[in-house]
């Protein structure tokens, strides 16, 4: 018996998860032999004893055959810890999925699972928040890397279209099962991810689970576990983004964070994130650089005075005083660009902020 059909008998049967399988396969050698082990075998092995007799009831009705064949029938690739598909950065983190369901038009073979980050944000997102998103999607897409998001509203579908259209590849994973587009209105979305041959969706979660409040947050945990790290571009205080993040830095994977105006509730997670040590970044050369990641273009160092953008800016000021509306006026940059060099200015002492957003060189 290989992996797949003990692996997926685990994943269907509510008493057994990833943690304690991982304990069961270090005790019994294998998922197979786990799945074949007798009632005494199981407690020996950690199982509580009405977990086992559960588990030996379920194995005897249970239609394992039958899900798999459905499953084969919508084209979704089930992937157990054991295959060679499976993501070796998912692998790595401790509570693993059991199993991974996999839904693409050619799976996730055409997908680099190696140079991945997770972009993640506000599903209310703000048009600075969406200008950002898109621009450090396309970005890392651009340079080769996977974008990994949640689908969900707001930052993680502009995320997804925005690294398809800079024709890299993109992995959404789903609170639910692969079989359902959610949410519902963004089952454009989900055709153009499985269509593209450069996409897939993917769940932990069995075919046919409705999407729930209370399966995002463990969804959010394979966002982080698949990305080598996350950037955060918006978001409340009490965002799901933060949650995300929190993953990945226990998963001892890097965190990113956009700053954003300090005056706008969408910028507190980002905030939060770089008072706690998180990395700032504002566009994707930022985050490869930080990740190791050669771009396929010359990186520019926009919170640098060096740099073009914030040259203009620093030279709209330089002057005297200048409202932020004079300082988009007279840099030519759109009002969200202009937002994110000041803050990364201010932030780096080089600006200061005297209200009512003006602002002058701090030397002034």
């Amino acid at each position: 018996m290989d992996d797949v059909f003990p692996s997926v008998g685990f994943s269907l049967f509510p008493g057994i998860g990833p943690m304690r399988f991982t304990r069961l396969v270090s005790y019994f050698g294998s998922a197979a032999a786990a799945w074949q082990a007798g009632r005494n075998e199981l407690i020996a092995g950690g199982i509580p004893e009405a977990i086992a007799d559960t588990l030996c009831g379920f194995r005897r009705t249970a239609d394992i055959g039958a899900y798999l064949a459905r499953a084969k029938s919508l084209g979704v690739a089930i992937l157990p810890r054991s295959d060679t598909r499976y993501p070796d950065l998912l692998r790595n983190i401790s509570d693993a999925p059991i199993v991974l369901h996999v839904r693409g038009k050619r799976g996730v073979s055409p997908i680099d699972l190696t140079r991945t980050v997770g972009v993640v944000g506000s599903r209310k997102i703000s048009r600075y928040g969406a200008e950002v998103t898109r621009d450090i999607s396309e970005g890392l897409a651009g340079a080769g890397v996977t974008v990994v998001s949640g689908m969900a509203f707001g930052a993680d579908t502009i995320a997804h279209k925005s690294a398809l259209a800079a024709g890299g590849a993109t992995v959404a994973v789903l609170g639910c099962g692969v079989d359902i587009a959610a949410p519902a209105s963004n089952a454009w979305l989900y055709r153009e991810i499985i269509e593209s041959g450069r996409g897939a969706v993917v769940s932990e979660m069995p075919l046919g689970v409705r999407p729930s409040k209370l399966l995002f947050p463990v969804r959010n945990r394979i966002i982080a576990g698949l990305s080598l790290g996350t950037v955060v571009t918006e978001g409340t205080e009490h965002s799901g983004a933060l949650i995300t993040a929190s993953y990945a830095a226990s998963q001892g994977r890097e965190v990113f964070a956009v700053p954003g105006p300090v005056t706008s509730v969408m910028s507190r997670a980002p905030l939060i994130l770089l008072k706690n040590g998180a990395a700032l970044v504002e566009r994707a050369d930022d985050v490869l650089s930080v990740l190791g990641i050669a771009s396929r273009k010359t990186p520019e160092k926009d919170g640098d005075p060096a740099s073009s953008d914030a040259r203009r800016v620093i030279a709209s000021i330089a002057g005297g005083h200048k409202h932020v509306d004079d300082i988009v006026r007279e840099s030519g940059l759109t009002a969200q660009k202009a937002a994110a060099i000041l803050t990364v200015l201010e932030i780096e002492g080089k600006v200061r902020n005297y209200g009512d957003n003006v602002f002058g060189l701090s030397q002034d």
